[in-house]
């Protein structure tokens, strides 16, 4: 019989899990599904935004979208068009019900549980698809996918399920321990952009001045470049910044001051919530 089993929605940067359905069967291998969910989430920001993964009789399948993954495990005969549509659904509804800024700063996992009782009311319908009225989106998602079919995941790039061999065993909190290899940032948002105007203006002003500029420009290429451990050097530039204005504490206003100070917090802000993409550049699918 073709069915949903299993959803999860997960953060792409660092693998951390917001959301799943909570009805997981106790099989052998649905267990050893949950192994490969857990590698997956560890390697999303390294994968094309539209994946499947076949591990014999079931199939994972997840889309990535605004920093966030939905990830579904299903029977290997259930249709690619429903699997996806559902997965559709899930990010249409999470867009509408939490904003960035919340699944940005979340820091417990399953932080957004209650979100698994949208799961499983659209579990039921796609696992009853004579119910389903969406015959309209469900051509429309037919044809995206025949345009741009999702990308299979071979099993030997994914390693291996016990996480012994595997090359992408980080924890949880180590999002700075992906490789930052050929790695691509979110486009820039309008208040980027200020931030990257603002931070030049500063080390502009420091130069001109005949102080030295080399924090204003550091975050500068923070702000457009990942790199690995990228939060923590902004953060640590930022500290630099506070320590450099407290030294010229007698030869600037305190207007002044708070201008290079603020501007710095806001830079730093910045370069938190530009993540890097969920979307791999070398696949073009």
């Amino acid at each position: 019989m073709s069915m949903i089993l299993s959803a999860s929605v997960i953060r792409v940067r660092d693998g951390l899990p917001l959301s799943a359905s909570t009805d997981y069967e106790q099989s052998t291998g649905m267990q050893e599904c949950r192994k490969y969910f857990k590698m997956l989430s560890r390697k999303l920001a390294q994968l094309p935004d539209r994946c499947t993964l076949k591990t014999g009789p079931y199939n994972i399948n997840f889309i990535s979208s605004l920093g966030v993954s939905y990830m579904m495990l299903c029977t290997e005969n259930y249709p690619n068009v429903l699997a996806f549509s559902f997965l559709d659904e899930l990010q249409k509804e999470f867009i509408t019900t939490y904003n960035m800024m919340k699944t940005n700063t979340a820091v417990r996992p399953y932080c957004f549980i209650e979100f698994d009782n949208f799961i499983q009311r659209t579990k039921q319908r796609y696992n009853n698809p004579r119910s389903l009225s969406t015959k309209i989106n469900l051509s429309d998602m037919q044809m995206e996918i025949k345009l741009r079919p999702p990308y299979q995941i071979p099993m030997c790039e994914l390693g291996s399920a016990n996480g012994v061999t595997s090359a992408f065993s980080v924890d949880y909190k180590g999002a700075g321990k992906i490789s930052s290899a050929h790695q691509r940032l979110e486009p820039a948002t309008l208040s980027g952009i200020v931030a990257f105007i603002l931070s030049l203006l500063c080390g502009a002003l420091n130069l001109i001045r005949g102080f030295h500029a080399i924090e204003s420009l550091l975050q500068c290429y923070l702000l457009v470049h990942y790199t690995s451990w990228r939060n923590v050097k902004s953060f640590l530039t930022f500290g630099l910044i506070c320590l450099c204005n407290m030294y010229l504490y007698e030869l600037r206003n305190l207007w002044q001051l708070f201008f290079h100070v603020t501007v710095g917090a806001f830079v730093t802000l910045q370069i938190w919530l530009r993540q890097a993409q969920g979307k791999a550049p070398d696949h073009d699918v």
